[in-house]
């Protein structure tokens, strides 16, 4: 269980260190709330579902 990971955020338009806020397990797999280190955008993470990644 990693509590940190790299990711690009939206907000700061680069990749940053975003960190582990909550986890909890669903059905559908581990719901993990991430967020940014630099600017607190978050985004929540269920299985495979990612919702920073835009449609």
């Amino acid at each position: 269980m990693s509590l940190e990971m790299e990711h690009h955020c939206p907000t700061c338009s680069e990749d940053r260190t975003f960190w582990r806020t909550a986890s909890t397990k669903l059905h559908l797999g581990e719901k993990i709330k991430w967020r940014c280190g630099e600017c607190d955008y978050a985004f929540v993470r269920i299985g495979d579902i990612d919702t920073s990644v835009e449609a």
